[in-house]
């Protein structure tokens, strides 16, 4: 027997996954930051942060789409 989540559901595991993402987001944005503070930045640990930032916005983008999919919209 499948048990069918609820959209409600659905939203709250959705907006789990992207407050996940935006912890990971903010806490790779404070190690770009660092690892430009110091007086020779290594330039490969930057550019792996700025691609892991990328990564994790792309991530953020999908699940929000998922969101809006689950998301009632209002008719005007």
């Amino acid at each position: 027997m499948a048990i069918e989540l609820t959209n409600e559901e659905k939203l709250n595991i959705v907006n789990q996954h992207i407050k996940s993402v935006d912890y990971n987001i903010y806490g790779l944005q404070l190690d770009l930051l660092e690892a430009q503070a110091v007086d020779a930045p290594d330039q490969t640990q930057i550019s792996s942060l700025n691609s892991r930032i990328s990564s994790a916005n792309a991530r953020r983008v999908v699940l929000v789409t998922e969101r809006n999919s689950l998301t009632p919209q209002s008719e005007e």
